[in-house]
């Protein structure tokens, strides 16, 4: 078994031994849930076999099952499954058992709109940088949409991303090599701004920001849209 799929399976093991737990129950989200995350995945594997054909990014053979699809290992598939459903797990929990953990109304829309517009000038600022510019504009985009459809999401999401952050260094520190001889991918230089945290660009950060909140955006809508359907 690949190093890629081990990590992917531990990431996935609690989040969904948990989503049977008698409070929070998540598996009654799934009809809601697993499209969204779908749905995302589709538009996000599409950007990955962009950039991996470009030469933007590429995987370590050593710690893949050499099964490739479009130049990306089987684990990079799963990777856009495993990685949304265990956030979304931690960021229901974390909604469940602290209702209030959220910024209010006012701060939401000041963060939305500082955060689309200092994230738009980094995008053109460093346009050079391919996968900098695309993390940069496909942010405002995503955040900015979720703000319009979603916005009591995006009030929890920006308070509880920061604790999404945790599994996220610890993951993806070590898919960019952290603690271990050779990254599990790796990114051309000419591509990003060359800043890490810990052996993860800079960009990294961003570019979750997006994936993640994307699937809880649109759960959120085929929520409402259901619950609008059977009140008429």
């Amino acid at each position: 078994m690949s190093l890629y799929l081990i990590i992917l399976l531990i990431s996935l093991a609690g989040p969904l031994a948990l989503s049977f737990e008698k409070n929070l129950k998540l598996y009654r989200r799934w009809k809601f849930l697993l499209p969204a995350i779908l749905i995302t995945m589709f538009f996000f594997v599409i950007w990955d076999i962009i950039f991996t054909h470009m030469g933007f990014w590429f995987f370590n053979p050593i710690y893949n099952s050499g099964i490739y699809i479009q130049k990306l290992p089987l684990e990079e598939y799963l990777f856009f499954l495993v990685i949304p459903y265990a956030c979304a797990f931690s960021f229901y929990a974390v909604q469940f058992h602290f209702p209030k953990f959220k910024l209010n109304v006012q701060r939401t829309k000041i963060s939305t709109f500082l955060i689309t517009i200092v994230s738009f000038i980094l995008s053109l600022v460093y346009k050079d940088f391919a996968y900098t510019f695309t993390a940069f504009l496909v942010l405002p985009v995503v955040l900015l949409l979720g703000y319009y459809f979603t916005r009591e999401v995006v009030q929890y999401y920006l308070a509880i991303y920061p604790i999404l952050l945790i599994p996220f260094f610890i993951i993806n520190g070590i898919l960019t090599g952290t603690g271990i001889e050779q990254a599990v991918f790796d990114y051309n230089p000419q591509a990003i701004l060359g800043i890490r945290v810990l052996s993860i660009p800079i960009e990294d950060m961003f570019y979750n920001f997006s994936l993640l909140l994307s699937p809880l955006v649109l759960t959120h809508v085929f929520e409402m849209r259901v619950k609008k359907m059977k009140n008429r």
